[in-house]
């Protein structure tokens, strides 16, 4: 059922094709914001994807294919959610890549990417969204860093220092907006079940030769003590939350929903 909290106003989510990203692009339309969606994939599909979701829940909707590489791609997004809604009220710094391998071996472009994406890219959506949200006094920043924003993990050396850089840009861009009424968080989830997570689970299952559903309980055991993935929709409602009222003076903080990881 839709409701009116964010009626009026608009979202953009980075990323929001697929897994965390649509999960929270769809939290939000339940709330009435109007999306801008972001994303590859099937041309098809995604039109589909997001005129289904303006049809669910009676809000306008949009696509733009940035790169997150690319910071004239992503200069081009922004003017384009301006043009066609008046600027972003609420800005979701999603997209992110991954590779995984140990430092000498990691190949120079990778590491490039993964920070282009994973940090720099929230650089440029917020320097070209801040001044809209503080001319009208009100503005959300979400960054999803990750529980890696938090800890570390062996051969993931690039999407760590990424997801901790996000962190620390997270603080910066709260401080610095703390007398108005725009508020800047992370949020730092655990395992997701999302396409690039399963493709681990599927690569763990072919390695270990052992069923998918083991190599999650596998994958989950090592890390994350709940055993149960953290879902989209759970992540929607707390960006929800921070969108609200509620959320006024929560400024700032990396929050983690990992089913317990960064407590041990």
């Amino acid at each position: 059922m839709k409701t009116s909290m964010l009626s009026g106003k608009t979202a953009l989510v980075t990323g929001s094709t697929s897994g965390i990203g649509l999960g929270i692009a769809r939290a939000l339309a339940q709330q009435g914001a109007n999306l801008v969606f972001n994303g590859f994939g099937d041309a098809q599909q995604i039109e589909k994807l997001y005129t289904d979701i303006g049809k669910e829940f009676d809000v306008q909707t949009a696509y733009h294919n940035a790169d997150m590489s690319k910071p004239d791609e992503i200069a081009a997004m922004m003017q384009f959610a301006d043009a066609k809604f008046g600027g972003v009220d609420v800005l979701v710094n999603n997209a992110g890549i991954q590779h995984v391998a140990n430092i000498e071996d990691f190949p120079v472009e990778k590491w490039d990417a993964i920070i282009a994406i994973n940090l720099t890219s929230a650089f440029h959506t917020s320097r070209l969204a801040l001044p809209g949200m503080q001319k009208k006094n009100w503005g959300r920043i979400i960054n999803l860093a990750s529980v890696h924003g938090l800890v570390g993990s062996a051969q993931k050396s690039a999407y760590v220092a990424a997801k901790h850089g996000l962190v620390g840009f997270t603080k910066v861009t709260a401080l610095e907006n703390a007398h108005t009424g725009v508020t800047c968080n992370a949020i730092c989830p655990g395992w997701v079940l999302t396409p690039l997570v399963q493709k681990q689970v599927d690569d763990r299952a072919a390695k270990e030769g052992l069923s998918n559903e083991d190599a999650k309980k596998a994958l989950l055991s090592e890390k994350q003590p709940s055993g149960e993935f953290v879902t989209p929709e759970e992540l929607g409602a707390l960006a929800v939350f921070f969108c609200s009222p509620a959320g006024d003076q929560v400024r700032g903080v990396a929050w983690n929903m990992d089913g317990g990881w960064a407590a041990q």
